[in-house]
Order: C-alpha cells, then sequence, then structure tokens
C-alpha cells in the first residue's frame, strides 16, 4: 500500500485548475452556461418544439442569475433537463446539450 497523496481526483477526468474537478453551484451562471442554454433551446426549435417550453425555463433561470448575481435555480434547471431527457431520442442535439449542462452543473 502506498502513501503517496493523489490529491483531488473525483471522477474519469482532472478537470479544471492544476487538475482539479470544480464544480461551484452557487456561482452566478457565467456566458458559457447562457451560451450552452441558448444552443440547448435552438436544438429544442429544430428538434422537438413541443419541449421549447423547458428550455426557455433552463434559458429564463441563467438569466435571471446573470441578472441578479446569485446561483441558478439549480430545481427548475434540474426539472426541466430532466423533462427533455425523456422526450429527447438518443444521438440528438438537444440530448446532447442536456447531458452537458447536466455535467456543467453537477446535477
Amino acid at each position: 500500500m502506498s502513501t503517496y497523496n493523489f490529491g483531488n481526483i473525483n471522477g474519469p477526468a482532472n478537470i479544471g485548475d492544476h487538475g482539479r474537478i470544480e464544480i461551484n453551484p452557487y456561482a452566478p451562471a457565467s456566458e458559457a452556461l447562457v451560451r450552452l442554454s441558448d444552443g440547448l433551446l435552438e436544438q429544442l426549435h429544430a428538434e422537438y418544439p413541443g419541449l421549447v417550453r423547458h428550455g426557455e425555463t433552463i434559458r429564463g433561470a441563467m438569466m435571471e442569475s446573470v441578472g441578479d448575481g446569485g446561483p441558478p435555480n439549480r430545481g427548475r434547471i434540474r426539472s426541466a433537463l430532466e423533462a427533455i431527457s425523456i422526450g429527447a431520442a438518443a444521438g440528438t442535439g438537444s440530448l446532447t446539450f442536456t447531458q452537458q449542462l447536466m455535467h456543467v452543473m453537477g446535477l
């Protein structure tokens, strides 16, 4: 048995500064998160018009976070992402954006 300290390894890849996996659920929505939600909304318009309202919910939560400087409403976003993941077929852009948002937000 080794006593070597491997540090903060928590998952299949080390991401972030100095190989740390850092997901801060209390940070306000960043520009990248807003762009990701925009991409999801565009894909939903193209692939699943019936699920657009869930994409608008996510986009609204992101814009609210940007506006007030608080964290995004994770519960509302999680519910909308789950509804989209149930309705979107495998291999579609909508599902890919959904999975990316879940990963980035740590949901």
